[in-house]
């Protein structure tokens, strides 16, 4: 009887390990998944607007009209698309960060979480009219982003400024 139960017990920790096992795997093709997430198809420019941000606390974008989302443009001082290629220096130098589309008025950026590896689209948009970069910044996947994509597009706006010579607010 003692042996039967040791073979029993036996059998029922390997079951455990191999549905923890299976659970793991699962669990962990999903993250593989949804961490990335699909480059959503409403990116870049329509009609000179960058895309309106989801009703969602993880995007900001100068064009909005709502506080919640709303963010400064970038004031520039001369040409717009030589402001744009020091745009496109800063973030180069930003970490997990890859350029995926660039013309003369356009720049996308991903950047990558370095635990989760959760991806944000930036976007800046080069107005010279108004003689200001528009900036979209949103996360693919989730909810909230815990202000991450505010407090990236304020600090590439501090690099920027500090470059044109101004002073940042």
């Amino acid at each position: 009887m003692g042996a039967a139960m040791a073979t029993a017990n036996t059998l029922r920790h390997r079951r455990a390990i191999w549905v923890a096992g299976v659970a793991f795997l699962g669990l962990a093709a999903v993250y593989t998944v949804m961490a990335g997430g699909h480059m959503p198809e409403n990116l870049g420019v329509t009609d000179g607007q960058l895309a309106p941000c989801p009703p969602k606390p993880n995007c900001v974008c100068s064009q909005a009209d709502d506080e919640e989302h709303r963010i400064a443009p970038f004031a520039c001082e001369g040409d717009v698309t030589k402001s744009l290629a020091r745009v496109e220096q800063i973030v180069k130098s930003m970490r997990r960060s890859t350029i995926v589309e660039r013309s003369s008025l356009y720049l996308h950026v991903e950047f990558r979480s370095r635990l989760f590896r959760f991806v944000d689209d930036v976007e800046f948009l080069a107005d010279p009219a108004a003689g200001v970069i528009h900036v979209r910044s949103a996360s693919r996947t989730g909810f909230s982003d815990m202000g991450v994509n505010r407090a990236r597009v304020g600090e590439i706006a501090k690099q920027f400024q500090r470059e044109d010579g101004r002073s940042p607010d």
